[in-house]
This record gives C-alpha cells, structure tokens and sequence, in this order.
C-alpha cells in the first residue's frame, strides 16, 4: 500500500537527527528563522510539505521557456519518491547527500524519498564541488552535470549516483567509466515529478532510457514523445523532445523538436551533432542555424570564449565522422554563454547575444 504524505518514516533521519512530524516542524521553522539561505528554502518547503494541503507549488526551470509555477500533488511526489527507491534499490536507514537547489522539483524530491522511503539525509550547500569535503560514503545523491565533473575524483563516496539537469557531456562520460560508483541519467521535468526513465552512463555504452514501471509512452506524428504516467499526472504529457523507441519501455532521445535544423529538405538534430562534436571541441558550444536564401537554414557552430575559427574548422573537417550536411557551414564566438542554474545553455538568449 502506498504511504500517505503526511507519514514520515520512522527511520528517517536529517543531519543525524529524527524527526517526527511536530519535531520535524519545528526544525523548518528553526531553519527558516535562522538558517542560510538554501536552509531558509529547505525550511519552506518542509513547511510546504507539513501542512495539510494536498499540493506543493512549485516552478520549472525555464530552460525551454519562461519560468512557471504548478501544482504538484504530494501523493504524485509520494509515488515517484517509492519508484525511484524501487529501481535502485533504497532502503530504510540508507544514506544519501542533499546537494541541490531546493527551489526546484530535484532537490525537493530528494527530501521527499528520505521522508517517505527513510532514509538518512545529509543537507550541505548547493555548490559546483559537493564532495570536496565529504569524507563518509553514500548509498544514494543526486547531481547536475557541473557537479558531477567537478567530483570526480571524489566518487568512491558514493554507492549511486543520478544526474539530471541538463545533457552529460562525452568528456564527463568518458572520465566516469572506471568509476565504481554506478552512475545514471535521469529524463523527467517538473510536470512528470522529477524522473520517470534513466539510462546508466558509465561501465559501458548504453544509449537507451528505461523507463520506470507504470509509466507509458507513444510517439506523436512529430516523433515526439508522449508520456502517460496515471499515478504522477492526470493527463498525458506531450514533450518537444524527439525520441526513438527501444522497445516497448525503453527510448532513445535525439534531441529536442523546437532545435531541429531543416538545410535543404534534411532533417538536423543538433544534439547529436553535438554529441559527435564533442571528440573535437574542448570548450563549451552548441550547434544552431541561420536563415539561408537557398536550403532555408544552414548549420553554424557557436563557441564560448576566443577560438582560432580557421583552426577549429579544419580540425571538424579532419574529424571525418559528420556527413557533409553536419559540418557547419559558419563558427562565431561568444564571450560567455546564458546558462540555467542547472548548467543548461540557453540557446536562444545566447544567440541574441550575437
């Protein structure tokens, strides 16, 4: 039987202490009183979570548009808390580390699973080196990809590892593959409350997502993905983001449907152009278009930071691994790049800055 919301764990334990529910209030209120800024938020949000509304508000990222805010049902966080317990096998009095901004759907779920799974969570900082000073191991954390580069070395800490936030870069991926760690990436947005498929990113090559059970998706006739998960949302989600099936439960992502380049009648995923370029380039960039007079839209590669363009272009052309419609047909630089908090480049509000 699935736990209600307003049950906490008897094992659940925050900072070394437990709490029940009065206990637990007055720690939130504590934390909002006196607390730093991100326990200020985490304060709230345990406030949030206490009363006795059936929803948490909570706003997106904006990474693919503005900003908004949506009620999320906490029987919806309760479910998704449980599956993501069952997949990597949680338990009660496992340990996990709280290192994300909690203004945001992943790091609020992080206190949600120790709340309802028991677990015993360690709150520090949100910072780009979370494991700098962590010297005790984890069974459980959960980064963005800027975190989880700069804490390489430092991954023996921890037993599992999720990633979220934003794409892993092919230099993350190939410095993490003789990691003991068990590392993954997770696909979900606010609206799917956090994760509903991951794919393991280290030990081996795995391109396709798995996808939790009960949760159910098709393709619609832009080849984009539908999901439909009855126990997170009460209607389908319909995404921007393009997929391949795997099978039946399992997909591929190719890259989002609003990024997609039309250069004379062929179809350009700049994702996975950037996932090929990324033997080559060092420093951040992305792929986009520019209006053509003859294919509609060519290719152009953009780049944070000073580059020698002549260099970089015959470096790709070298390359020999993109067909003649992937090469960019221009390279332009600019100084510093518009990222989300979660290190996602805005692109359009970067390429305004052109």
């Amino acid at each position: 039987m699935l736990p209600h919301f307003n049950k906490i764990h008897n094992k659940f334990k925050l900072n070394g202490v437990r709490y029940n529910h009065s206990t637990l209030k007055e720690a939130a209120y504590d934390y909002i009183k006196e607390g730093l800024p991100y326990q200020k938020v985490i304060g709230n949000f345990l406030m949030d979570w206490l009363n006795n509304k059936d929803f948490i508000k909570v706003t997106t990222s904006g990474s693919t548009g503005n900003p908004k805010v949506l009620s999320i049902k906490k029987q919806s966080m309760v479910y998704s808390a449980i599956a993501t317990g069952n997949f990597f096998g949680l338990t009660p009095g496992n340990s996990a580390l709280h290192c994300l901004p909690t203004e945001f759907i992943a790091g609020k779920m992080m206190l949600v699973r120790a709340l309802i799974l028991g677990l015993e969570l360690d709150l520090i900082q949100p910072n780009l080196h979370p494991l700098a000073s962590v010297n005790e191991p984890y069974d459980f954390c959960a980064m963005v990809p800027l975190q989880l580069q700069n804490s390489i070395p430092q991954l023996k800490h921890i037993k599992t590892l999720i990633v979220g936030g934003a794409a892993v870069s092919k230099k993350i991926k190939d410095n993490i593959q003789d990691s003991k760690c068990d590392i993954y990436a997770t696909y979900g947005m606010t609206e799917t409350v956090s994760h509903i498929a991951v794919k393991k990113l280290n030990n081996g090559i795995h391109e396709c997502y798995q996808l939790f059970p009960e949760i159910h998706i098709s393709i619609d006739k832009r080849d984009c993905l539908v999901i439909n998960a009855p126990k997170l949302i009460d209607t389908p989600v319909i995404t921007n983001d393009v997929i391949e099936l795997c099978t039946d439960t399992s997909f591929k992502l190719l890259g989002r449907i609003d990024n997609v380049i039309n250069s004379g009648g062929i179809k350009l995923f700049p994702e996975q152009i950037e996932k090929t370029l990324a033997g080559v380039i060092q420093q951040p960039f992305f792929v986009a278009s520019k209006k053509d007079d003859s294919l509609g839209e060519h290719l152009i590669l953009v780049v944070e930071g000073e580059c020698n363009i002549d260099n970089l272009s015959q470096s790709i052309k070298d390359f020999d691994v993109l067909n003649k419609f992937e090469i960019p047909k221009e390279i332009l630089s600019v100084p510093q790049f518009v990222f989300t908090n979660s290190g996602k480049i805005k692109r359009k509000q970067t390429l305004e800055l052109l």
